[in-house]
């Protein structure tokens, strides 16, 4: 098994592919029905009639399949200890039942502890479906350092 990638491995400017993530319409409807009940995520009908003109996933759901991308490509390869929390998401465009997802992770930001064995990276999350950009999330874990336990 490779060794895993620490703090001292993620310069700013580095990127990381993650996906692909095939949505649903099943999983839209359930999302907003537990976290995001507003009729443009629940209803086809409503949702035409609406400013998206179609069913389209919420904001918050585009930036959880975001984070399961992510997970997936870094937690098997990164000595992460966790998370300080995402200071930005944006959402351009909408995003359909049939979208596949792909994101673009790239370091901005790596700022090392003075007195904790890791630092803080901050990526910015470039999402895409397979026609153009629909959202940006910036996300910072806490990454270990080499030799850290």
């Amino acid at each position: 098994m490779p060794e895993l990638l620490h703090f001292e491995d993620f310069p700013v400017g580095r990127k990381f592919d993650c996906g692909p993530y095939h949505v649903t319409k099943e999983e839209i409807v359930e999302y907003a029905r537990e976290f995001d009940p507003q009729p443009h995520h629940l209803d086809e009908e409503a949702a035409k009639k609406s400013i998206l003109g179609g069913l389209a996933a919420s904001g918050w759901h585009t930036c959880a399949m975001t984070m399961r991308m992510f997970a997936d490509m870094m937690m098997p390869i990164a000595a992460a200890r966790g998370g300080v929390g995402s200071p930005e998401g944006r959402w351009m465009k909408p995003v359909r039942p049939g979208d596949v997802l792909r994101a673009e992770a790239e370091v901005i930001e790596a700022r090392p502890s003075a007195s904790k064995p890791f630092g803080t990276v901050t990526f910015a999350c470039k999402v895409f479906n397979q026609r153009e950009q629909v959202a940006l999330v910036k996300m910072t874990p806490i990454i270990a350092k080499r030799g850290a336990p």
